[in-house]
C-alpha cells in the first residue's frame, strides 16, 4: 500500500529544523512512519533510526576549479612574459642554479688541469661565500689568479 508521506516529512523537517528534501524514511518502516500521530511518535522513531537526515548539499565547486586551471594557463606563452627569466622564478632557485653553474665550471677547469688544487679551493670557498657574483667574473678571477702564479 503507497501511503503519502508529505505531512508527516515536513512534520520531522520542523521537528529536526531542517529543509524536508534532508529527510529519510526506512522503506521497510513506512507503515510505522503513517502511523505515527504525534510528535513523540516521530522523536521515537528518529532514535530507533527509522527517520534520519542527510548532510546539506554544497555549491560545487568543481566548475569553477576547472575554469580557474583553464585560466591560470592562458596568456603564459612567451610574448606576454615580461623581465628576465629569473624575475618568474624564486630568489633560491635563481640562487641555486647560478652556485652549481659556478661549482660545475670549477669542476670541468680543474679535470682540465687549468687550475690546480689550491685555486680551485680558494674560488670555490669565494663562490661558496657570495665573494663571486656570476660566472663571468669567476672567469674574471680564474685569470687573474692564474696570471698571479
Amino acid at each position: 500500500m503507497v501511503v503519502n508521506l508529505k505531512k508527516k516529512r515536513e512534520l520531522v523537517a520542523r521537528i529536526l529544523n531542517v529543509g524536508a528534501n534532508r529527510i529519510r524514511f526506512e522503506p521497510d518502516k513506512l507503515d510505522d512512519i503513517a502511523d505515527s500521530i504525534t510528535r513523540d511518535d516521530i522523536r521515537s522513531l528518529i532514535k530507533n533510526r527509522v527517520i534520519w537526515t542527510t548532510k546539506p548539499r554544497g555549491t560545487s565547486r568543481g566548475r569553477a576549479k576547472t575554469k580557474l586551471e583553464t585560466k591560470k594557463k592562458h596568456g603564459t606563452g612567451p610574448g606576454s612574459k615580461k623581465g628576465k627569466k629569473t624575475a618568474r622564478m624564486g630568489k633560491k632557485q635563481n640562487y641555486v642554479r647560478k652556485i652549481r653553474s659556478m661549482r660545475y665550471h670549477l669542476k670541468v677547469l680543474k679535470n682540465r688541469n687549468d687550475i690546480n688544487r689550491q685555486i680551485f679551493w680558494s674560488l670555490y670557498k669565494k663562490v661558496n661565500g657570495g665573494q663571486i657574483r656570476s660566472l663571468a667574473h669567476l672567469r674574471e678571477n680564474v685569470m687573474v689568479l692564474k696570471a698571479q702564479q
